[in-house]
């Protein structure tokens, strides 16, 4: 649906955007989760036509969105931000502008403004002055209008921003129900907001695509093994040399002397931490050995985030390559 291909973009000597591709298939909803800064929303400008590259292409259903404009932007609904509404307007009236500068025309017209209403809940609010509205009812509206006229792409930039708790569900269990029947795209900077609502995550930091995937696709590939954190009274040589048969245990580290307790690190080369606590506590047992205290901790895509955010860069292999969805759909 849509392909990115070597998008780069600069202000004066600093660079936003720095040589994006990937493809976007039909059916999804996406997260494009990056920190503040990132260039998430100078990425969804060019994407959706209203900002010019320096350099790269977009086509969105095959149509370029510099060549052909009309044609691309016709498959696009766009939430910027900040949402373009007139306060002094009506729901009904401003969808009825926005409809009409889409194209939308007569009954056409009025059944895709009804069809907005009903799907983003505003029904009770419609005849209100936009000015009006909570914030979360103002978020509903712009979504309306990204939606007017039944677009095959959606585009939300920060959606929940600014939002209470509340609103924030709500606006979640909408984005999850426009994704039964459109391509969805939306930026975040909350992994955790991400994790709840897509089926693909886009990881951005420093300008650059540092990873692409379903949640699972990125735990298999990114996590990093685990760690187990022991105290015991035992004589730091004898533990040692049990857990050299434990398997799965990669290096033992003594961490901070204790007067009174021996207190180890246990680093894995496995992702999988269960089995191998369970044979080290196992260990401990048959060796009449007390163990008192024992801690996983298991790595999760917030460290990794964290952790790909503060590098702005990508050293493996698979950050270098370039992403394409279209290639994941089929091979599943």
């Amino acid at each position: 649906m849509i392909t990115v291909e070597h998008l780069t973009k600069y202000y004066g000597d600093h660079l936003a955007v720095d040589d994006l591709s990937f493809e976007i298939a039909d059916g999804h909803v996406y997260g494009f989760l990056g920190p503040n800064g990132a260039g998430k929303s100078t990425t969804m400008n060019i994407i959706t036509g209203c900002l010019s590259a320096t350099e790269g292409s977009v086509r969105v259903d095959g149509h370029d969105i510099y060549e052909e404009p009309v044609e691309a932007r016709k498959q696009i609904g766009y939430l910027p931000e900040q949402p373009p509404l007139y306060m002094n307007e009506t729901p009904v009236d401003y969808l009825r502008f926005v409809g009409k500068a889409k194209g939308l025309r007569g009954a056409a017209l009025e059944g895709a403004i009804e069809t907005a209403i009903e799907s983003t809940g505003i029904e009770n609010v419609k005849h209100r002055r936009i000015a009006t509205l909570s914030k979360g009812y103002k978020q509903r509206v712009g979504i309306a209008q990204a939606i007017l006229g039944d677009p095959g792409v959606i585009i939300l930039d920060e959606p929940t921003v600014g939002l209470d708790p509340l609103q924030i569900l709500e606006i979640r269990d909408l984005i999850r129900s426009l994704g039964e029947d459109h391509t969805v795209i939306f930026s975040s900077h909350i992994l955790s907001e991400v994790q709840a609502i897509c089926d693909r995550i886009l990881m951005i930091a420093g300008g650059k695509l540092v990873a692409f995937g379903t949640p699972d696709d990125l735990e298999k590939q990114l996590l990093s093994p685990g760690e187990i954190r022991i105290t015991t009274d035992a004589e730091e040589d004898t533990v040692r040399s049990l857990l050299t048969s434990v398997s799965g245990i990669r290096e033992v580290q003594a961490q901070d002397e204790d007067d009174e307790f021996l207190q180890l690190r246990l680093i894995l080369d496995t992702k999988d931490i269960y089995p191998v606590s369970g044979a080290v506590f196992k260990t401990f047992a048959e060796n009449g050995l007390t163990l008192l205290e024992m801690s996983l901790k298991k790595a999760d895509l917030e460290d990794i985030f964290i952790e790909l955010a503060e590098g702005n860069s990508v050293s493996s292999e698979e950050g270098a390559q370039e992403y394409d969805d279209t290639e994941k759909e089929e091979e599943e």
